[in-house]
Parts: C-alpha cells; sequence; structure tokens
C-alpha cells in the first residue's frame, strides 16, 4: 500500500476559536504560566550569572566547553523530541496501530554510529560549527554552501515547531493562536539570546522533565479511567492495533519494519551525526569521553520517550471505544485528537490540563531555543567571522545575540507559512529528510571517501538537494491533485464535515486504491526513506564527480578529517586473514588515534583546544604519514 507525505494522514486544520471550549481553570493557567516564568529565570541566570566579570563568546556559544554528561544528554533529547512529536506520535498509533513503534530499533546504529565516528572527529578538530569540519576537509566554498543549507533547513523546521504547540492551547482553551504564537518566540527569544547555550541547556533539563511528567499525568489517568494498561492492551488487539513485524522490503510502502529500523537509522543519523544543534551539545562537553557518554545516555531515554507516546495512542484508542468521539472531535485533524482526549479525561482535575499544555510548549521551546542558538553559532562562526576576523570580543557577543533575537523573527514569520503544511509530524520528519539527508550525505562523502574533492562535494550537495525537492514537492503535488479529502477553507485547510472516525483511520486506503504508476510511484516514496535516498545521491555523485576531476591529487588532504574505514574493518580480522588478502599488518601499520589525531587528549581534556589555525597547521604538518595516503594508494 503506498502513500505520500500529505495522503498519509488528514491536512492540520485550525478550530475556530467559538468552537474551542475553555476548559483551563485557574490553577491550570498557573501551571502554565510558571512554565514560561521558570524558563525565563533560568535564561536570566545564566546571563546575568558573573555579572562584572567579561563575558566570551565561547561562554556564550559553547557554555565554555565545560557541560558535564547528565545535562547534555537531557537537552540532545529534548531539542528534537518537540510538541511535533508528543501530537504526532499518539495520533499515528491511534489510527494506524504500533507499526510505528518499531522506529525504536534505529535508535541502537543512529545514536552508535555518531558516539563512535561524528563526535570523535568533531570534538578532536576542536571545532565550534560542525561546518568547519567542512572547510578543513574541503574548502571555503563547500563550508559555506553547508550553512546555508543547514539555515534554511532549520528556519523552516522552526514554524512547524513553533506553530504546534499553539494549535493546541488554540484547541484546548480558545486563546488567541497568533497571540500564543508570540508570546512563545519572545519568552524563547529572549532566554536564548541573552543566555546562550548554557541558559539553552539547562532549560531543557527542566522542560524534559515537565515534557516527562506531563505525557505520565496522561497515561495513568487514562489507563485507570478505562481499566488498565492489561485493558488497554486487550481492546487493541481485538481491534487490529497491535502490529506485527511487517517484512515487506518495499520502500514505497509507508511503514514496514525496514523502512522504521533501517530508514530511520539515516534520519538519526542526520539529527544526531552532523546537525549543528547537537554537535553544539557534544562540543560543550568538558571531555570527549562526557560527550560519548551523553550520547549513549540517550538511547534508553529516547526509548522510553517513543514508549510513552505509543501508550498514550494506546489508551486513548481503548478509551474511545468505550466512549465514542463527539461530532466535533471526529471532525478534528488527528493532531488534535490527543488534545480532546486531554480534556476529556482531565477536565475533572485541575492543574492537569495545564501541565500538559506545559508539556507541549516545553517541546517546543527546547526545540526552538537550540534552533536560534546553533543558527546563531553557524552564522557568526561560518559566515561573518572568516570574512570580519578583526571583531573584538565584545562586539562579536552583541552580534551573537542580535542575530538569535532576528531569527527568532525570522521563525515567528515561518510559524505562519507552517500553518498551510500537511500532518504535523509527517511534516517535519520530511523536511528533515529532505534537507538533512543532503547535509549526512556531504560529510559522509568527506569522512569516509578520501578521493572525494571540492568539486564532488558541491555538485554531490546539489544534486541531493535537487532529488530531495524533487521528490518532497512531487509527492505533495501528486498527493493535493489526486486526493479529494482535504478542501481548501479561505486561508486553512479543513476536512469535509462528514468525515467520521471511521474514515479518518481508513483514510489512507481510500485515497491509495488505484496502485500509482511511473513518476507517481516514485514520489510515493516512504517519508523515512528520504534521508537515505537523498545522502545516498550526494555520495554516488560526489564521487563521481570527484574521481572525473582528479580526486584530491594536487590538494593538501587534513588527515585528522578522515575516518580510515578500510584499516579499521580490516585490523578486525585475522593476521591470517590479512595475508591472505596481500594485506599489510594493519594491527601494526594503522595509527593509533593519538597518531591521526596529534593534539588527542591528555587525562580525557583537549590540551590545545584553543588554537584552531594551530592544529590545522600541525594536521598538514602530519599528513606525510597519514594513513589516508595508504588508502589512496591501494585503490
Amino acid at each position: 500500500m503506498s502513500v505520500t507525505m500529505s495522503t498519509a494522514a488528514p491536512l492540520l486544520s485550525t478550530l475556530h476559536p467559538s468552537v474551542a471550549t475553555s476548559t483551563f481553570s485557574f490553577v491550570d493557567y498557573v501551571v502554565f504560566v510558571l512554565l514560561l516564568l521558570l524558563s525565563l529565570a533560568i535564561g536570566l541566570y545564566h546571563a546575568f550569572r558573573g555579572w562584572g566579570r567579561p563575558h566570551t563568546v565561547g561562554q556564550l556559544l559553547m557554555a565554555d566547553r565545560k557541560m558535564s554528561c547528565f545535562p547534555v544528554a537531557l537537552s540532545l533529547l529534548a531539542t528534537f523530541q518537540s510538541a511535533v512529536a508528543i501530537l504526532g506520535v499518539p495520533s499515528e498509533i491511534y489510527r494506524f496501530g504500533t507499526q510505528y513503534w518499531f522506529l525504536g530499533c534505529s535508535y541502537f546504529l543512529g545514536l552508535l554510529i555518531p558516539a563512535h565516528i561524528f563526535i570523535p572527529i568533531f570534538y578532536r578538530l576542536n571545532l565550534t560549527s560542525a561546518y568547519e569540519y567542512l572547510e578543513l576537509r574541503f574548502n571555503k566554498a563547500v563550508r559555506v554552501c553547508g550553512t546555508v543549507t543547514f539555515i534554511f533547513q532549520m528556519v523552516i523546521y522552526m514554524g512547524v515547531v513553533l506553530y504546534a504547540p499553539s494549535l493546541a492551547l488554540n484547541a484546548v482553551t480558545g486563546f488567541d493562536l497568533w497571540l500564543s504564537v508570540l508570546t512563545l518566540g519572545i519568552v524563547c527569544n529572549i532566554y536564548t539570546a541573552l543566555g546562550g547555550l548554557k541558559a539553552v541547556i539547562w532549560t531543557d533539563v527542566f522542560q524534559t522533565l515537565v515534557m516527562f511528567l506531563g505525557q505520565l499525568a496522561v497515561i495513568i489517568v487514562g489507563s485507570n479511567k478505562v481499566g488498565g494498561l492489561g485493558h488497554v492492551w486487550d481492546v487493541a488487539s481485538q481491534h487490529g492495533r497491535i502490529s506485527g513485524i511487517e517484512l515487506d522490503p518495499d520502500p514505497f510502502v509507508r511503514h514496514t519494519f525496514w523502512t522504521l529500523a533501517f530508514g530511520g537509522v539515516f534520519m538519526m543519523l542526520s539529527l544526531y551525526g552532523v546537525n549543528q544543534a547537537q554537535v553544539q551539545r557534544y562540543l560543550s562537553s568538558r571531555t570527549e569521553k562526557a560527550a560519548v557518554l551523553s550520547c549513549y545516555a540517550v538511547f534508553p531515554c529516547q526509548q522510553l520517550v517513543l514508549s510513552m507516546s505509543c501508550l498514550i495512542g494506546l489508551v486513548m484508542f481503548a478509551y474511545y471505544q468505550e466512549n465514542p468521539m463527539s461530532t466535533q472531535q471526529s471532525q478534528a485533524a488527528p493532531d488534535q485528537f490527543v488534545l480532546y482526549f486531554v480534556i476529556d479525561i482531565l477536565k475533572g482535575l485541575p492543574g492537569l490540563p495545564g501541565l500538559f499544555v506545559a508539556c507541549l510548549f516545553s517541546g517546543s521551546l527546547s526545540t526552538i531555543s537550540s534552533a536560534f542558538n546553533s543558527l546563531a553559532t553557524v552564522t557568526m562562526e561560518d559566515l561573518i567571522q572568516p570574512w570580519f576576523p578583526e571583531f573584538c570580543e565584545a562586539r562579536a557577543i552583541v552580534l551573537s545575540r542580535s542575530l538569535a533575537f532576528g531569527y527568532g523573527i525570522l521563525c515567528l514569520g515561518m510559524a505562519y507559512i507552517s500553518s498551510h503544511l500537511g500532518s504535523v509530524l509527517q511534516a517535519a520528519i520530511s523536511i528533515f529528510g529532505m534537507v538533512g539527508g543532503p547535509l549526512l550525505g556531504l560529510f559522509c562523502l568527506g569522512m569516509f571517501f578520501p578521493c572525494a574533492n571540492p568539486p564532488g562535494a558541491i555538485v554531490g550537495l546539489l544534486a541531493g538537494l535537487i532529488m530531495a525537492f524533487w521528490i518532497g514537492v512531487g509527492s505533495i503535488v501528486t498527493s493535493m491533485s489526486s486526493s479529494t479529502a482535504p478542501s481548501l477553507n479561505g486561508s486553512i485547510f479543513s476536512l469535509p464535515t462528514n468525515l467520521t472516525t471511521t474514515t479518518v483511520t481508513t483514510l489512507m486506503t481510500s485515497t491509495t486504491l488505484s496502485k500509482p504508476t511511473g513518476l507517481q510511484r516514485f514520489y510515493s516514496l516512504s517519508y523515512l526513506w528520504y534521508s537515505a535516498h537523498n545522502s545516498t545521491t550526494v555520495i554516488v555523485v560526489g564521487l563521481t564527480v570527484s574521481l572525473l576531476t582528479g580526486g584530491m591529487r594536487g590538494r593538501p588532504l587534513n588527515p585528522r578529517t578522515i575516518y580510515p574505514v578500510l584499516p579499521r574493518l580490516l585490523s578486525l580480522l585475522p593476521l591470517s586473514c590479512q595475508k591472505r588478502l596481500c594485506c599489510r599488518s594493519h594491527s601494526q601499520d594503522v595509527p593509533t588515534d593519538c597518531d591521526l589525531f596529534p593534539e588527542k587528549k591528555i587525562n580525557g581534556v583537549l590540551w590545545d583546544s584553543r588554537d584552531k589555525k594551530e592544529m590545522a597547521q600541525d594536521g598538514s604538518d602530519h599528513q606525510g604519514s597519514s594513513p589516508t595516503f595508504v588508502l589512496q594508494t591501494s585503490l
């Protein structure tokens, strides 16, 4: 069964204020306001801490590289655990069953690979922006291309994340939609711009706890109302909502085990491997070991968060089997089902509806603040400082804070555009796949293929982006022209008034009775394969162009920017196998990490972490003994 992003779920609709019913008590408003005030207070505390002492750009953008494992791990979790997931995942489980739960299988490789490949290379190069790597590996032009692509990706995604919780508040309380967008954006803007990365990380810790409590409250109260989690599971099983392992290898099927477990790995790598918002947190750790441990710690946390979201979907399904939805609820967009469910089960418990809305806003605040900070960092480090190196420290701090404010204003504008997107969950993931995939491919091209050169990197990135938007935009246009379910109502997409719960859960089937062919078949590629497909395009095209243009012959190659895949793999083989393969003994010839990275830590701390130029020169001095050239001569 083939579906595209837009037909997989009905389009997002905004409730008219007169339709929304205010269920907020005074206690609920107090809980909600406390979230905003405490988040603001944490940011202001770190902004004015040590008042009178000179602040540095390193403190503002990198938390002075002194963060410990625990807050970094929770911040890594919170960065992309936004209201998008809190609203979208339970709705996905409610409508289509637990197949989506298998996405957790992708977390293992999706976090193991960054911990052992990306983090060591980034950390030992002592980067501030992940895109500095691209200049060390290729040249300045590739660095600028990567930075601009990242900025485009994050600004669009922030529109979705900023809009989603405001839609939630509008649905639950009738509170003005765009007033809540402004409130969220302004509060986040203030504490991010003034407090810097340290404020963002510690507010993420607080907001992660709020998200956990909000979801836990819904699970406990909801399961208690329907007779316990055992009964929930029985009801879901009886109605076919407990999915088995779907082993269909067809990449055009929306969700299968292979799509979720392996297509999801590439999505995870684009988020936790090369995304600046996450790389910046790794690099803020006081040691490389702390950075790797924080990545490990995210794995059980991600599994817990995914399980809680899926349980909410199952509890919601069991509840509405015994208490059918009202006409108004059945006509709502699927991403609003969770909100109505929260209203139904928590309306008699003052404070809990406010806690859940605070949970939604916590998810968005953590994601938006991370985006503002990372966008300001890459703009400062990649687009301004290389061209204006004479900036003094005080002026650089003012400019960094101004950039964070500026991106906040821009994201407010993008929130309006995001109101015209389709399903919240798939729209957000598709944007990351469409743009994050080519960026992942660019970094992999540089790290794993020593023969890749700057022309190949630029052409490969452009080819990946063209392919990404060809598939992504093509799938949207095709689904909008072929589907008759959604209709345009003014400036807001809404669903027909006769849409029932049954047609909501079977919409995917009803809109795909005729199997697409030709380009329509191509456009129906599962959104979870976007990252894999687009990153592979970058690598294939990049390698082809690089080989046609002479590879790295005559160009300097910093060996510390290469991950020696072949030597590492061969060194795992027994010595007899290596001799049989006519290989040299890599157990003796392959340099250790200290040989590859001369600036490697002493007792876990970089001893020359303040002088990047000296490190770059040191890298070029060591090229003669680099294993990279062993790889090149063997090709």
